[in-house]
């Protein structure tokens, strides 16, 4: 009979190998299907959990209370990370981490371990702004790793993004994948331009690290920024960090009057304001 318990002790089972186990899976995914893995993706989520939790044997991810993602700082939660190859999105590679586990931290780690499943291979590492710190920066241009990910406002500001000049951009030949069907005077404009941003280390010792800063210009984008400064802003994609919505509300409000926090199945009117 198949029931939680049996699948329980199946997983207690495969616990102490899981590492072999999606290594090997992995290796040979690569091996067999030729799945090219010149472009890895990485990143992590958390997985809110519910009941009570007993310590959980050494070397296995710690419940703990974090920064959910789904915003329940209440539970307590682990954390998994994912590498998935861009040929076909196939996953190659995942580890577990504990709940309170910082996912800047973690990138190190997944690094060599995605290096290692690329073996002789020159692979690009693409994650979120994660990724984006001077340790991260400074061992992956040591290991020769090229990377691409979406710089923070910690290290290009409001005033930064605001200055560029779009007349001297390039524009660039892509077309967005909600824009496949369209025909070409309906899709999306895109356009980029290139500098070289130095980022210090948070010691004087410290090298200071010179890398590749691409903006990019969508009109979709643009226009979508301009109907909400006319209309109204909601503020979604809300750091897990942030644990009380009315502060960050309160204070968006003193900048643009018409803001909001949705919530999940809410319904927003777009009747236009009187």
């Amino acid at each position: 009979m198949l029931n939680d318990d049996r699948l329980g002790r199946c997983l207690d089972a495969v616990a102490p190998h899981l590492d072999g186990i999606v290594g090997s899976v992995g290796a040979n995914a690569i091996g067999v299907f030729g799945i090219d893995v010149s472009r890895l993706h990485w990143d992590m989520t958390s997985i809110s959990l519910y009941g009570t939790y007993d310590e959980p044997e050494e070397g296995f991810a710690k419940p703990r209370f974090g920064h959910p993602k789904d915003r329940r700082p209440d539970l307590k939660q682990v954390q998994t990370g994912l590498g998935v190859a861009a040929d076909g999105a196939v996953p190659v590679f995942h580890r577990a981490y504990d709940g309170g586990a910082g996912e800047v931290n973690q990138v190190l780690g997944a690094m060599e371990a995605l290096a290692k499943l690329a073996g002789r291979r020159k692979f690009l590492l693409v994650g979120d702004s994660k990724l984006v710190s001077y340790v991260n920066l400074a061992a992956m241009i040591t290991a020769g790793v090229a990377f691409i990910a979406p710089a923070s406002k910690t290290y290009v500001d409001a005033a930064t993004l605001a200055a560029q000049n779009l007349a001297v951009s390039i524009p660039v030949d892509y077309v967005a994948q909600r824009d496949r069907q369209q025909g070409p005077e309906a899709r999306g404009a895109w356009a980029v331009s290139e500098d070289a941003m130095a980022i210090p280390g948070p010691r004087k010792a410290d090298p200071v690290l010179q890398v590749r800063r691409v903006f990019v210009w969508s009109s979709a984008r643009a226009g979508a920024a301009k109907a909400a400064r006319a209309k109204r802003l909601a503020v979604v994609h809300i750091s897990a960090v942030t644990r009380d919505d009315s502060v960050l509300l309160k204070e968006a409000r003193k900048i643009f009057k018409q803001t909001l926090v949705p919530r999940d199945f809410q319904t927003v009117s777009l009747r236009p304001l009187k």
